[in-house]
């Protein structure tokens, strides 16, 4: 599929880095670098704008190697671009180390997966079909 963008970054465009890949690497578009504290948590741009058709939604994720080496992660995981939204995506990031951060300029912070979602019509009833689960939830399944 296509999609519109504009890329006022001085970075090229977010490409997928497999064939396999399912996220688009998203960059740091920044003038100076940002240093995160512990536990604090910044909105960082991108400098990139883009138009999705209607039906799908852009998912701001983390990656897996910043959260895992870094402690680094979207605080908002997923982070939605809806299809209308029309300004600068911006990634909210924060740090869950017990050290400080610093995000370069062009450092890859995030990445972007396409999705196709669709969307609820509520149908208001009294009661709700029966399930082996019933109201279980939150660890009610166990662990193993």
């Amino acid at each position: 599929m296509q999609i519109k963008i504009i890329n006022k970054s001085s970075h090229a465009l977010p490409h997928y880095e497999t064939i396999a890949s399912a996220g688009l690497d998203l960059r740091a578009n920044i003038t100076e670098a940002i240093q995160l504290q512990p536990l604090e948590r910044t909105i960082v741009k991108t400098g990139l704008f883009i138009e999705l058709p209607i039906g799908f939604e852009a998912q701001v994720r983390p990656r897996s190697g910043l959260a895992a080496k870094n402690g680094v992660t979207v605080l908002n995981a997923p982070g939605t671009v809806d299809a209308d939204y029309r300004g600068e995506i911006g990634v909210i990031l924060v740090n869950l180390s017990n050290t400080m951060f610093t995000i370069q300029n062009g450092e890859r912070i995030a990445q972007l997966v396409i999705a196709k979602h669709e969307r609820a019509e509520w149908l208001e009833v009294e009661t709700l079909s029966e399930t082996s689960r019933g109201e279980g939830g939150f660890g009610s399944t166990g662990v193993k």
